[in-house]
């Protein structure tokens, strides 16, 4: 049993060494999309730094192993902890903290996908990430665009600072795309 575990422990350590860069890009992405999913779940009125710990520490699991179930744990505990919080508190639904709930859960399951897909140590020309992303953001930002018109048709109130939010967020996002193909292709 001690052996495996310090066979386990060794062959990290030698993974860990020949991390290249974008395989670990990728996983930061995965961190920082399932960190911010988190973030948003939960209101800022209940956040603290012991829970903000709790979350670092749940969005790293997928990052580092995006093979396993992980993903799809840290999704349903940021979709419980919206719907705990949405039901259980006073405070009004936002529908800028929703769809960005929704949009940081769609980033890091397709950073998830990628990062599964690529060993560690792989060598990965910067158009394939780049290509992922873009098409991951034009998703949100269709996703977001559409979420914010289905609420105008309903009748319920469409924040002004929110919409305007998302669409320069989403738009940012898919300029940081289309940056990243240029510099790719300008070779």
């Amino acid at each position: 049993m001690i052996t495996a575990v310090g066979d386990r422990l060794r062959s990290a350590w030698h993974a860990a060494g020949r991390i290249t860069g974008t395989p670990l890009l990728v996983r930061a992405g995965v961190f920082l999309s399932m960190l911010l999913a988190l973030a948003l779940a939960v209101p800022a009125e209940f956040l603290a730094a012991r829970q903000f710990g709790l979350m670092a520490a749940l969005a790293l699991l997928p990052a580092i192993g995006p093979r396993r179930t992980w993903t799809t744990v840290v999704t349903l505990v940021a979709v419980g902890a919206w719907l705990f919080f949405s039901t259980a508190s006073d405070l009004p639904i936002e529908p800028w903290r929703l769809l960005g709930l929704a949009g940081a859960l769609y980033l890091a399951h397709a950073l998830s996908g990628l990062a599964a897909l690529l060993p560690y140590d792989a060598v990965v020309d910067p158009s394939v990430p780049a290509r992922w992303f873009g098409r991951a953001a034009a998703v949100v930002l269709v996703g977001a665009v559409a979420g914010l018109g289905l609420l105008a048709v309903a009748g319920l109130p469409v924040p002004r600072g929110g919409l305007l939010a998302t669409v320069a967020g989403a738009a940012v996002a898919a300029g940081l795309a289309a940056l990243l193909r240029w510099l790719v292709h300008r070779r």
